[in-house]
């Protein structure tokens, strides 16, 4: 077992198609981990082992996996590069010391390569950063490296640079001679030098003064450099060809921060909060990060970042508040689809546990000496949505459970019932999403849904101050019915909580009190299912200020039929008017597609709030939208960006529809209501 300040835990980070699990496979195929070198094309990496990330050809879930390298025990965890998919890559982020951002040599940088190396920095994660695929076509890496540093800032610098061949590369830190066509080795070392120095001070003056700074001083200040962020390494591979790959292990092993020289995790319990220092005879605490599903058996696996402290197979390990103790079994460490056992994981360390049903991505387990929550990055909501049916009848049970289990793997998969449209709703971040999580469902359970567009969740309101009135009289011999409820509305705040405000205004007893609640449950059955299109309502105010009764012939039932009818009377004569949420949406597009972007927006009824430029000429356009014209935006988007575009959603708020189309909806309603 290694001790913790000989490991080394890196997380692969960067846009789909970058190289990432080839790289990850070189890696292992250097290190001997293996005896072969995987390929993705071929569905042969060690990685990507489930059967949709073979068919598809890209990671689709975060994988975990070691190699060993100079006496040091690297763990990395590979992560999937496309957007739709970014959510295991984000819950990674905690569980690594470095951040390693893979560049494609021919793509350069890309839409998901800012977003994960935005959400590193903010992390504060040492990040270096790997232009892999040197070998392409048509490669301009001078130009790269210009754009990498307009865009992530100077401090990127060449840890080292290819040869003319592209065969192997010329280490830039020790040395400062060689040839290469990217740029002078010379300057490289400079540059990288004065990056290193910048975070000691010492060195600094010395440096400044003119003495000769020693490879031995330099590497003493690399880690500091790195976490200080003085300093982002950029080094060159060939993961396919193998080469580069020796050379940036090297600088893993040597100059990446290890568990103990890292900025120490902190537990936050209200005002009070608790470094988590990497002692293995400390309190125990960890981070579960992934959950996944053996892809045959279908057992769960929880992957756990060690923080503090050993987990051994006897420890009696608490998760979050619970009091109750769970038996973690087996410590495994993870090759992949593949799970070794070991003694226990110690501060530093990643580790699996099998067939531990209760934990669940971004749970802290511990042994009850510690308590509070670790701030985690926030991962995109879901806001691309399909409603579902099973396929088959009677599977609906089967498929919830199906569900559930699709949702503990993908932090950005969900799924709802919702009340007011009845449907199972599946959401997500894109159709590629949604269409490789059903997949999944198809091959592992077996069970196969229809999809459709969900309703759109409108709401309806009033607009004007009414009167609502109703005598409900029923006599049939014997007991009869009674009840007469006289009651006025009126418009209450917008987005009010609750959606109803409801007054009780009887004086002297025209209603006993005990009818109260029969009168209220009327009015909520109303609410409910709406006046104007069977949408649900809010924002009103109801004031039942009279009535009458009947000492032999009122009952609930009566009170219940006439609050119901009085308020819907009261509701149509004040105006009603259907709401639309509307939805903050922030698209990144390349600036010379922003002219159509604005355009279309605006043709969707959208208000363009403004717009931030960012580097790599990429511009993000803020916007307020109705949902009903975005709710299938990823393939437009696509299709005008070519694929190069993203966009966020996050609710806003409801506001009035326009007339005309309040129109259409009310039509269609109608047309429903007399099918049925």
């Amino acid at each position: 077992m290694a001790e913790t300040g000989n490991i080394r835990n890196i997380v692969l980070l960067g846009h789909g198609g970058s190289g990432k699990t080839s790289l990850a496979e070189a890696i292992l195929h250097k290190t001997g981990a293996t005896n072969r070198l995987g390929s993705v094309d071929e569905g042969s990496t060690i990685s990507d082992y489930y059967d949709e990330e073979k068919e598809h050809q890209h990671s689709i879930q975060s994988s975990i996996l070691h190699a060993e390298h100079a006496g040091k025990l690297i763990n990395i965890i590979d992560t999937p590069g496309y957007p739709d998919f970014i959510g295991p890559a984000i819950k990674a982020i905690p569980a690594a010391e470095t951040a390693v951002i893979v560049i494609s040599a021919a793509a350069g940088i890309e839409t998901n390569t800012r977003k994960l190396f935005q959400l590193a920095k903010e992390a504060n994660l040492p990040r270096l950063i790997v232009i892999n695929k040197i070998d392409a076509e048509n490669v301009d890496l001078p130009e790269l490296i210009k754009n990498i540093q307009e865009t992530f800032g100077t401090q990127c610098r060449c840890a080292n640079l290819p040869t003319a061949d592209k065969a192997s590369v010329i280490d830039c830190v020790e040395n400062d001679t060689g040839d290469s066509p990217v740029m002078d080795v010379a300057q490289a070392h400079t540059d990288l030098i004065e990056s290193v120095i910048e975070a000691d001070d010492a060195l600094m003056e010395s440096y400044l003064g003119g003495e000769e700074i020693s490879a031995e001083r330099i590497a003493a200040v690399f880690v500091e450099a790195l976490k200080t962020g003085t300093l982002i390494p950029i080094v060159f591979t060939n993961s396919r060809k193998e080469i580069g790959v020796t050379e940036l292990l090297d600088i893993i092993a040597r100059y990446t921060p290890s568990p103990l020289e890292a900025k120490p995790a902190e537990l936050k319990d209200g005002d009070t909060s608790t470094e988590l220092k990497p002692d293995p005879a400390g309190p125990l605490a960890g981070l579960v990060f992934r959950i996944g599903f053996d892809p045959r058996s279908n057992m769960k696996y929880s992957t756990i970042r060690i923080f503090s402290g050993t987990l051994k197979p006897d420890t009696n390990l608490l998760r979050n508040q619970e009091k109750k103790a769970i038996r973690p079994g087996h410590i495994l460490r993870s090759q992949g689809g593949e799970n070794k056992e070991i003694d226990a994981g110690i501060a530093g360390d990643i580790i699996t546990l099998a067939k531990v049903d209760e934990l669940k991505t971004g749970d802290i387990i511990h042994d009850g000496k510690v308590s509070g929550k670790l701030e985690q990055p926030a991962v995109p909501e879901p806001m691309y949505s399909l409603a579902i049916e099973p396929a088959t009848r009677g599977d609906e049970q089967k498929i919830g459970g199906a569900l559930e289990k699709l949702c503990e793997e993908d932090p950005c998969f969900k799924i709802s019932r919702d009340m007011q449209t009845k449907e199972l709703v599946a959401s997500g971040l894109g159709d590629l999403h949604l269409r490789v999580m059903l997949e999944k469902m198809d091959k592992r359970f077996k069970l196969s849904v229809t999809t459709k567009e969900p309703k759109i969740p409108y709401r309806e309101t009033i607009t004007a101050k009414a009167e609502g009135h109703y005598r409900h009289k029923k006599q049939t011999g014997g007991a009869g019915q009674f009840g007469e409820v006289y009651l006025r509305v009126e418009p209450a705040e917008r987005n009010s909580d609750p959606p109803l405000q409801f007054s009780w205004d009887i004086f002297g007893a025209s209603i006993p009190g005990q009818y109260e609640p029969a009168v209220h449950k009327g009015i909520n059955e109303v609410m409910q299912n709406g006046v104007v299109a069977g949408f649900p309502m809010q924002d009103i105010s109801v004031s039942v200020y009279d009535g009458k009764h009947h000492p032999v012939d009122s009952k609930e039932v009566a009170f219940r039929a006439a609050g119901r009818e009085a308020f819907a009377d009261g509701v149509t004569k004040a105006k009603p008017v259907l709401l639309e949420p509307i939805v903050n949406i922030e698209v990144t597009v390349p600036a010379e597609n922003v002219g159509d972007i604005t355009g279309d927006l605006a043709s969707k009824r959208g208000r363009v709030l403004g717009q931030e430029m960012l580097a790599g000429n990429f511009i993000v356009i803020k916007a307020q939208v109705p949902l009903a014209e975005v709710a299938q935006y990823n393939s437009q988007l696509k299709s005008v960006t070519g694929g190069r575009g993203s966009y966020s959603m996050t609710l806003s708020h409801y506001e009035p529809v326009p007339p005309n189309v309040q129109q259409q909806i009310i039509a269609q309603y109608a047309k429903k209501k007399d099918s049925e």
